[in-house]
């Protein structure tokens, strides 16, 4: 009996696994809810994500107050087999009052393994062009870049803020707080068509 059950579940692994190695997870928050029903959402979890930034790491809350725009993207991700990849959810504040910006993130990844990542990341404009160039480009994220580029202004150093694009900051949290090292190799950011009507 107990041979017959591993064979079938065995069996339900290898029928599962094609679907599971394309499966794309478009939004985090699930289809059954209501466009308002997931914007709030994201805002519950930008701000959850700025406090948990802000525990970790408090210099990051003058940094983001003295910013033009900051965006927060939670992301969740599966690797399987030799094939990954994971999609987010997102927002961009501006600090001039104007209607938030809700965007997705997307990642491909490559390389054996299996297994489940989570992290967010906290993106902070010190210009309305670099956060216009990021909402309205399509940003991406095209490789890896490590925390040895910190910033530093007025001689006051803002630990763990590295410098991703001219005018960008990023942090990165994870499940043991903020990243070493921040990866976003393949990662492409852009306006939600759903979300921003």
């Amino acid at each position: 009996m107990q041979a017959k059950l591993i064979h079938v579940l065995a069996y339900g692994l290898l029928a599962l696994s094609p679907a599971l190695s394309y499966a794309q997870f478009s939004n985090p928050f699930g289809p059954q809810k209501t466009v308002a029903q997931q914007r709030e959402d994201i805002l519950k979890t930008s701000t959850s994500t700025l406090k948990a930034l802000y525990q970790v790491q408090p210099k990051a809350k003058e940094l983001i107050e003295k910013s033009v725009a900051y965006a927060t993207f939670s992301n969740f991700g599966m690797k399987i087999l030799i094939a990954g990849g994971g999609t987010g959810s997102g927002v961009v504040i501006a600090k001039d009052g104007a209607k938030p910006i809700y965007m997705n993130m997307a990642e491909v990844q490559a390389g054996l393994g299996l297994g489940i990542k989570s992290f967010q990341n906290i993106f902070v404009f010190q210009t309305q062009a670099a956060m216009n160039d990021f909402v309205n480009s399509g940003w991406t994220f095209g490789g890896q870049v490590t925390a040895a580029a910190k910033y530093e202004n007025n001689g006051d150093a803002y630990q763990d803020a590295v410098v991703v694009a001219p005018g960008v900051l990023m942090y990165q949290l994870t499940d043991s707080g903020l990243a070493v090292e921040i990866t976003g190799k393949g990662t492409k950011y852009y306006k939600s068509t759903d979300l921003n009507k």
